[in-house]
């Protein structure tokens, strides 16, 4: 074993294939770590979920208390109701069916929806914000006049064109009064925000709010069409008041 004297010191750049680690007690760098700004699914997100859970089951036993809701007479196949309804969630397609052709209303307006829906976290993959209603300056302001704005031109979109389209079938093609005009429609109310805040912005639109645009604007035309078609829609399937319906029907009798 060579003395103290002999040795070889450790040169820097030397040429050697070893090295000097040094071992600490410590964890390592991502333990007990998760990404910034997360919940732990348990117990906060479950028991908040359960809890959810429990008061929507007591408000329905609570509304089954105290309103009735009796069965019809059976179903007689050669007499049908006036006007016959399609089930709530599936009202605001029976609306659109008004207003253009069964394959644009049914199938591919709805598959639009749903893989704009789909493609949400694709569009708007910041991490910063994420998981918060309204998180950055301004997106409450968007989502807000965007609805109010869907609301009255949805609104107004169903009562012309409810009075347009039996003229439009009668003297147009059916791709032009079925397909062209609700389509060029339906795309200018949409894309008349969109301009807006591109110009209210200069230009520096962000995908988060194109996307909370865009939303919104689908869910305020589904509910107005929802509505549309389960309070104002009577006998023939005609636009009325709901205390005006003809035959003593009045849908706000079903509530």
């Amino acid at each position: 074993m060579p003395s103290e004297a002999t040795r070889e010191p450790f040169v820097k750049s030397s040429g050697k294939t070893y090295t000097l680690v040094e071992i600490v007690h410590g964890p390592t760098t991502m333990a007990e770590k998760g990404p910034d700004d997360t919940v732990f699914a348990w117990p906060l997100v479950v028991i908040l979920e359960l809890l959810l859970a429990l008061g929507t089951g007591v408000v329905l036993v609570f509304f089954s208390l105290v309103k009735n809701a009796p069965l019809e007479e059976l179903a007689n196949p050669l007499h049908t109701t006036n006007p016959a309804k399609a089930p709530w969630y599936f009202m605001g397609l029976q609306e659109m069916l008004e207003h253009m052709h069964p394959a644009m209303a049914g199938v591919l307006l709805p598959a639009l929806a749903v893989l704009f829906l789909v493609a949400i976290p694709y569009i708007d993959n910041d991490r910063k914000g994420a998981g918060q209603w309204f998180g950055a300056a301004g997106e409450r302001a968007i989502a807000f006049f965007t609805a109010m704005y869907m609301i009255v031109v949805t609104s107004i979109y169903v009562f012309v064109d409810s009075r347009l389209q039996p003229t439009l079938r009668a003297k147009l093609p059916t791709l032009v009064a079925t397909w062209l005009w609700p389509g060029v429609v339906l795309a200018v109310l949409g894309v008349v925000p969109v301009l807006v805040l591109y110009r209210k912005t200069s230009g520096r639109l962000t995908a988060r709010q194109v996307v909370l645009l865009l939303f919104t604007e689908l869910l305020a035309a589904g509910l107005v069409l929802t509505a549309v078609g389960f309070f104002f829609r009577g006998p023939d399937f005609e636009l009325f008041w709901p205390w005006k319906m003809p035959g003593g029907y009045n849908p706000l009798n079903n509530l």
